[in-house]
């Protein structure tokens, strides 16, 4: 058996995250297992997913707390830990990148940087960061992972995109766990809730990227147009106060629920009717491909790569337009679509996580034995 080294942020529920616990959950556990190197809670939300598989968590400080613990500690970690021949990393820009840094210092052989995202916030210093060290990342990786075109063209230069080490790997989702079930439907319903309103949904960390702020100026529109209409938000974050807050202002305590983070997804998004997202910017959300799995309709900004259309259930549009084009598109969309078994078109694009995690402990294996 080989120990992949998975370096991300945090093993709290989150889109990564998931799709990680997924492909752990899929792959040959007397083949390849999964070990974990975090900054944050090392006790987090699948720790004991993590540790019944058989992976390991290690923690190290937080570069946000202090950069110098980050990079000390990261250093006795591969000093110690010589039993890693694969570190595949997990980011959202190359701002940090020090973890791949050191695995090669300490001459471990395949280091995988994986792109998750297709812009970053914060402040202009972390741009130029990012671009400074898109420059040089060939020389610190061997092997270039991304979720989607758009994440590819954010992290990698174009000579590194169209090399033989660059991969797309798709966010995919086990597609019998997700397809439609009109008793769950029945069951979610209830309680949630749900009534005879008309439900919306939407699933993703309470962040700026996430556009919430227009979501609810959109909801408002919506409910004046259809009064008997609820809006479930799926996640947590820190906007979530300043959420409650706009909630509140725009009279919407009554019509829109914060369920924090649920791990019951597949269920949730069985009890809803459409499904919304507003984002500034993503990789390839995953949360898009499990609203297709439920047969839900999608209708979603056109900031988003077009690589999430599976199905013919999303619908793009611009935060550019006007909040009436989004709701008239959103009523088509209801009015236009019945649950659908989405399973063999999702299969087809290559979205199911039996096939995309036998492919990447595929590479695994192959890769696991080079020195």
């Amino acid at each position: 058996m080989i120990r992949i080294l998975q370096v991300i942020n945090s093993i709290n529920i989150g889109g990564i995250q998931t799709t990680l616990i997924n492909i752990l959950e899929k792959i040959d556990k007397e083949k390849v297992m999964f070990d974990f190197l975090v900054e944050t809670n090392p006790n987090g939300d699948y720790a004991e997913k993590i540790k019944k598989a058989g992976g390991k968590i290690y923690y190290v400080t937080s570069r946000k707390k202090s950069l110098y613990r980050n990079y000390k500690e990261l250093n006795e970690f591969f000093k110690t830990h010589n039993e890693y021949n694969i570190v595949h990393m997990h980011v959202s820009s190359l701002t940090y990148i020090l973890p791949l840094k050191i695995a090669k210092k300490y001459k471990i052989p395949i280091r995988i940087i994986h792109s998750r995202n297709t812009r970053q916030g914060g402040m202009k210093i972390h741009k130029f960061i990012h671009n400074y060290n898109k420059l040089f990342i060939k020389n610190i990786a061997t092997h270039y992972f991304a979720c989607s075109d758009l994440a590819a063209k954010w992290l990698f230069p174009i000579k590194l995109i169209n090399s033989a080490n660059f991969k797309i790997i798709n966010n995919g989702i086990d597609v019998n766990k997700f397809v439609f079930d009109d008793e769950i439907r029945k069951k979610m319903r209830k309680k949630l809730n749900c009534g005879n309103n008309i439900c919306f949904v939407c699933v993703g960390r309470l962040h700026l990227q996430k556009n919430h702020m227009f979501l609810l100026d959109l909801f408002k529109e919506i409910v004046k147009k259809e009064p008997n209409s609820k809006l479930y938000l799926v996640g947590e974050g820190s906007l979530r106060t300043e959420i409650e807050n706009k909630i509140k202002k725009l009279g919407l305590k009554d019509k829109v629920v914060l369920l924090g983070n649920q791990k019951n997804i597949n269920e949730i998004l069985q009890a809803m009717d459409l499904f919304l997202m507003t984002s500034f910017y993503e990789g390839l959300p995953g949360s898009v491909i499990e609203a297709q799995g439920s047969g839900l309709p999608c209708v979603i900004s056109d900031s988003i790569t077009k690589l999430v259309k599976v199905t013919d259930l999303v619908v793009f549009v611009s935060l550019n337009e006007s909040l009436k084009v989004w709701v008239d598109k959103i009523f088509v969309k209801l009015k236009n679509t019945k649950r659908q078994d989405t399973r063999e078109q999702l299969i087809k694009k290559g979205f199911d996580i039996t096939t995309i995690a036998y492919k990447l402990q595929k590479f695994y294996l192959k890769m696991g034995d080079k020195k």
